[in-house]
């Protein structure tokens, strides 16, 4: 919108007050009488002559009609034309001018925007002596806000102050549309509140800014106090109001505030309708912006932008492109506003054809010069898989801004390039907080967690501060590390930075804090987010089905229920884990039985995963089969795998060979499948057969992902492998292993030899078991920390049932509580028992 249409301060009455002020009445028949009518500055200058010729152009009168006709031309060439005239006249009389010819000088200036100009004008008025009036600072104040020149808005509020005009209600509001502006809406609020007498300008513009500075909600309980106190709102006040709305997406006080509109009897323009179409689009009410839409009878090309805009943001390409249809057979001819949604739309379509029929229309309509297009355009080529092209749009681009080099970035991770989008950061001439967070996501999507901390690191000493964006990509990464005191101090840093915790990010912290073992912490956040959505609720019972407390999970849901969230797929997969942690099988059943017979939602293949998960648990590997072959749709290779694994602990060897015959159906290369298979085999002793899968790896080059474990220590993370004696610390580390194996021998253990998968003698069995990767940083941990302190290891595979009834013990013996998160679950052993209750 244009913003001179909107301005509720330069009224039509000022201009007539200002044309009367010191003007005398003149013939019409006389040259200065004819000023009024001159179109263009040529008429102008004829009419100039006429006047100097009949010798009235030393009359001080005649100089500021012509000067005051010479401004509401309104061009630069006039406005310089008008100056000319003023300095002439001062010359040729010897004479400083009238305050009138200074006050319409400013005036001009003010109206084409040359802010600096009007402010010269103004100071070299108070040079000679003369002093301003009432008709001098709301176009002078009108000068500075169009500028932005606060500093110098700030002292004329002073010059109105001292020559007492702090009464005048036009100069008043002139100061609240100034502050309002230039984003100084305190100062605007305190003018507001010392006005003795408002009018509805006065309203509008303190609602307007308060809008602008974003926020919106205290815009809209403005205007229903305006309304209150009786003061009748404008178009402009509702147009203000309604958009104030629009930016909250709140649809119920939209409403409230359309119903002003006919009750007050505010005229309705195409201006407010575009509004209006604005807000409810933006509030979700699709249809009925529509047809508010449809019934307009003056639509612009404005109304046509807002409408397909919207659509376009929204994902709705179709629409958007039938209103483009329609906006080029009422022949308006589209702008860079039009071409921006329609190059989003191509983006969103993968459609190149379109997209380069909008390339097209840029170049030949001269708009490449747009930074706005041109980044659209390079979004545009790589959504589109053209990578190429859209480097080569880049290339092109004579200003280069942030914009365009995030794009280019953002397209290269979106294609899955994360090492040309990390070249194109690093060349990058200056960098944002939105490079900083780009790239910081694409490693944590990328599972480079340890690279995404460091990188965020760096951030912080080059200082730039982290928003939430930032903060949740930092919070993933510190989850999937298990690093628990790298979770408090993240936790600390967001509430001495006083980053607003959204209930995206609310929900980040309560996963990061369960991932890390913490789920006292992770319940804590959790209980402290207003308005919680099934993310939310999602991220809280999975913290309790990580922990293994399967209750807990199904009295969480059923308060979700009780608030009135409706559950989605996804809460129901973390619904069913939980279950089988906690081994709760009949209710698990219920559960999934509920899914479509209560909330109508059909379960996915990861449900019946799930399912077959908690039964192969449970040892019902017959119903878990059953399962499989009723699934309406047809098992992957994960369904299989988890009946595998299954077969695996509880011995069902014929099973497993079942399962793999409709895995290798399925063509699966997952070694992992092979790997399983092979420690089933070897589980039951059966080498040949160990010897078979394991040569059919070999000949696929495929190997064994080796069992790793981690643990952080002095904020420093530590990685051990099964076997692997490289860490510096390893003779201590062996020493102290030697001393954990002769305390838990003593308190009963006896090595359960089946975990170690290989044909050799018990004594190497032993040693073999001896160096799983969690024990080294169980024994690590040992003689890092102090006591008392908790160990938390992170590894990468499932706990063997040696390790889990190895810790146990050294939980007792050495008073230490250990905290192992495998690939699976947490364990908490505490004193010789473990939270799981040996069913893991």
């Amino acid at each position: 919108m244009a913003a001179t249409s909107l301005s509720p301060v330069i009224t039509s009455q000022a201009l007539k007050d200002l044309t009367n002020q010191t003007l005398p009445k003149t013939n019409d028949s006389s040259p200065t009488g004819s000023l009024k009518d001159c179109r263009n500055l040529t008429e102008l200058g004829k009419l100039h002559c006429q006047i100097a010729k009949q010798g009235l152009i030393h009359r001080p009168s005649t100089v500021a009609k012509l000067i005051s006709t010479c401004t509401a031309l309104g061009t630069f060439e006039s406005l310089v034309y008008a100056k000319n005239i003023l300095n002439q006249f001062r010359y040729d009389n010897q004479n400083d001018g009238t305050l009138f010819m200074y006050n319409s000088l400013i005036r001009g200036y003010s109206s084409i925007g040359l802010g600096k100009e009007a402010i010269r004008v103004y100071l070299e008025m108070l040079s000679l002596g003369i002093s301003p009036d009432k008709y001098t600072f709301p176009y002078l104040l009108s000068a500075c806000t169009k500028i932005s020149a606060t500093a110098e808005g700030f002292q004329v509020h002073g010059s109105v102050i001292k020559m007492g005009f702090q009464g005048d209600m036009f100069i008043l509001n002139s100061l609240i549309h100034f502050y309002a502006e230039c984003g100084e809406i305190v100062m605007g609020q305190k003018v507001f509140d010392e006005m003795i007498d408002r009018n509805v300008v006065s309203w509008t513009s303190l609602i307007c800014g308060y809008a602008r500075s974003g926020l919106a909600k205290e815009a809209v309980e403005l205007f229903f106090e305006m309304v209150e106190e009786g003061t009748r709102p404008n178009s402009v006040t509702m147009v203000c109001v309604i958009s104030a709305c629009a930016k909250l997406r709140d649809l119920e006080l939209g409403e409230r505030v359309r119903g002003y509109i006919s009750s007050l009897g505010v005229k309705v323009n195409t201006l407010m309708v575009n509004s209006l179409v604005d807000m409810y689009m933006k509030s979700g009410a699709f249809d009925t912006a529509k047809r508010l839409f449809d019934e307009c009878e003056q639509k612009n090309l404005v109304v046509y932008n807002t409408i397909m805009s919207n659509y376009a943001h929204s994902g709705m390409v179709r629409e958007a492109l039938f209103i483009l249809e329609e906006m080029l057979r009422q022949r308006l001819v589209p702008d860079r506003v039009s071409i921006l949604s329609t190059i989003s739309v191509s983006a969103q379509l993968g459609s190149i054809f379109l997209g380069k029929c909008c390339h097209a229309y840029v170049l030949r309509n001269g708009l490449e010069g747009w930074d706005s297009i041109s980044n659209a355009l390079i979004d545009m080529y790589m959504k589109c898989g053209k990578q190429e092209v859209a480097f080569a749009v880049f290339h092109r681009m004579a200003n280069k801004t942030v914009v365009s080099w995030n794009s280019v970035m953002a397209g290269y991770i979106r294609n899955g390039d994360l090492s040309s989008a990390w070249e194109v950061f690093n060349n990058m001439p200056e960098s944002d907080l939105v490079s900083w967070n780009t790239i910081i996501s694409a490693l944590v999507q990328e599972s480079m967690f340890e690279q995404a901390i460091e990188l965020f690191r760096t951030m912080q000493n080059k200082g730039i501060k982290a928003d939430r964006v930032t903060m949740v990509s930092i919070a993933s990464a510190c989850g999937y590390l298990g690093a628990l005191d790298l979770a408090k101090w993240i936790h600390a840093y967001i509430k001495m930075n006083k980053i607003p915790c959204d209930i995206r990010l609310s929900t980040a912290l309560v996963d990061m804090f369960a991932r890390c073992g913490d789920p006292s912490t992770a319940m804590k956040i959790f209980d402290n987010i207003e308005n919680r959505d099934v993310s939310a609720w999602t991220a809280a019972i999975g913290a309790m089905a990580m922990e293994g407390n399967g209750n807990q999970a199904i009295e969480l849901f059923n308060k979700m229920l009780r608030q009135g969230v409706k559950p989605d797929g996804v809460v129901f997969v973390g619904l069913l884990t939980a279950c089988s942690h906690g081994g709760l099988v009949e209710q698990g059943r219920d559960i999934f039985k509920s899914m479509t017979s209560v909330h109508k939602i059909s379960p996915q293949i990861v449900h019946y995963g799930c399912m077959v998960d908690l039964l192969g648990r449970a040892g019902f590997l017959e119903e878990a089969l059953d399962l499989i072959k009723l699934m309406p749709m047809e098992s992957n290779d994960v369904i299989w795998g988890s009946l595998l694994a299954a077969c695996r602990m509880h011995r069902n060897i014929d099973m497993a060979g079942y399962a793999t015959e409709r895995m290798k159906e399925l063509a699966s290369d997952r070694t992992g499948i092979q790997v399983l298979l092979s420690n089933i085999y070897a589980s039951a002793g059966k080498w040949t057969d160990v010897a078979k899968v394991r040569r059919q790896l070999k000949e696929k080059g495929a190997r064994k992902v080796p069992g790793s474990s981690s643990i952080e220590v002095n904020g420093q993370i530590h990685e051990f492998t099964s076997g692997d004696e490289s860490h510096p610390e390893m003779m201590h580390i062996a020493a102290m292993l030697d001393e954990m194996h002769c305390r838990v021998e003593a308190a009963g253990h006896a090595p359960d030899l089946s975990n170690v998968l290989l044909n050799v003698d018990e004594e190497e069995k032993e040693y073999v078991l001896s160096r799983h990767s969690e024990k080294l940083a169980i024994a690590f941990g040992l003689i890092s920390t102090d006591q008392g302190t908790s160990i938390r290891v992170v590894k990468n595979l499932r706990i063997c049932s040696d390790c889990h009834s190895f810790a146990k013990l050294v939980s007792k013996t050495y008073n230490r509580e250990i905290i192992v998160r495998d690939n699976n679950r947490f364990h908490f052993f505490q004193r010789g028992v473990c939270s799981c209750n040996d069913y893991w």
